[in-house]
């Protein structure tokens, strides 16, 4: 995740996964979402057994409108993390374009087409970056991180059971995103592995970060997060639930192959070694063109690109061109969202950043 070589911050192992990302992209086998990861120092963790659905009870009273209900994939009832004035949750629609438009959205590609990296059966399931509502008795667990230096000290109330990006097995990024319903906290950690009895003995992970929802995120500068860019990833996530609803009222998330040694706001972190202008800085964010139709597009295509126009998308890794995420749900319609393949990066413009930080 975060940067190549330079920042006296930067972790070794945000350069590894950039060269391999950058390397992989080149060949045309980068993975979507950046979920590229290698594993943690001092070797491959022990696999542990397949994850099964956490053990947290649901809610046993009718659902009320903006408060989430308990469990993996829960919905959230229109419940909005972050106040309505935080970067995620602000209309860009009338936002001017910034000056150098052309020539980042070329780098990344014009005639590539958006990839939703979420849905309902890949490899026999669901797919995308999964999360879990606890409530506030979910025990808290101790922490250990490769990275302390960068990463929010535990306890996390993590389940034993959380869903891990990509299963239990997976040799990628493995992020898992915990919302604290009743704290109003989101608690992210990333290469992220049980250990031994996880309900006493808690979890190891390459860094982890904690965003009251109360508030706007706020990392130190130069800080990454569970995610390069230094932000948080949940609520640059496509869910069901609001898709079901007909409105996604936030940003999304998005990455490219190559990015430049520099950030803008929200992010607070830069992700590559590369110092030209040509290329996006960490947090830049972009929306569809007003002038795309996007009537004739499905019901949920139609939902995503609706929010793309109004909220567009946050840079937050490294990864493959275009991709947008989103959380896992067998609900959701692959044919419907394949339709978003052919919306092309020439149908996107940067919205005007603000000052851009590269030390």
């Amino acid at each position: 995740m975060p940067a190549l070589g330079v920042c006296s911050r930067t972790p070794a192992w945000h350069l590894l996964r950039a060269a391999t990302l950058a390397a992989a992209c080149a060949l045309g086998a980068c993975g979507g979402g950046g979920a590229g990861g290698g594993a943690r120092a001092g070797g491959t963790p022990t696999v542990p057994p397949p994850t099964a659905p956490p053990t947290v009870p649901p809610t046993s009273s009718p659902p009320t409108e903006g408060v989430p209900d308990l469990g993996v994939g829960a919905d959230l009832h229109g419940y909005r993390p972050f106040p309505d004035d935080d970067p995620w949750n602000t209309r860009v629609d009338g936002a001017a374009r910034d000056p150098a438009s052309d020539t980042l959205i070329a780098s990344i590609g014009l005639d590539v087409g958006l990839h939703p990296d979420f849905g309902a059966d890949w490899d026999g399931g669901p797919f995308g970056i999964p999360y879990v509502v606890v409530g506030g008795s979910q025990p808290r667990v101790p922490m250990t991180f490769d990275y302390a230096d960068e990463s929010d000290a535990g306890p996390y109330p993590v389940p034993p059971d959380a869903p891990i990006e990509g299963g239990a097995a997976s040799t990628g990024d493995r992020h898992v995103l915990v919302l604290d319903r009743d704290g109003h906290t989101l608690f992210e950690t990333w290469s992220s592995w049980p250990l031994g009895n996880p309900a006493v003995d808690g979890w190891h992970a390459g860094s982890g970060a904690v965003f009251p929802t109360t508030r706007s995120p706020a990392r130190p500068a130069g800080w990454t997060s569970a995610d390069a860019a230094g932000l948080p990833v949940f609520p640059g996530l496509a869910r069901y639930d609001e898709v079901a609803r007909g409105e996604i009222r936030h940003a999304l998330r998005f990455t490219c192959a190559r990015t430049r040694r520099a950030y803008v706001a929200p992010a607070t972190h830069f992700a590559s070694s590369y110092r030209g202008a040509d290329r996006p800085p960490m947090g830049m964010r972009v929306r569809l063109k007003a002038s795309f139709d996007v009537s004739a597009y499905p019901p949920q295509a139609r939902v995503v690109l609706t929010c793309l126009q109004r909220y567009g998308m946050l840079l937050a890794d490294n990864g493959s061109d275009w991709y947008v995420s989103g959380a896992p749900d067998a609900r959701w319609d692959d044919d419907d969202l394949g339709t978003l393949k052919g919306v092309l990066g020439r149908h996107f413009e940067v919205v005007s950043m603000g000052p851009v930080v590269t030390d």
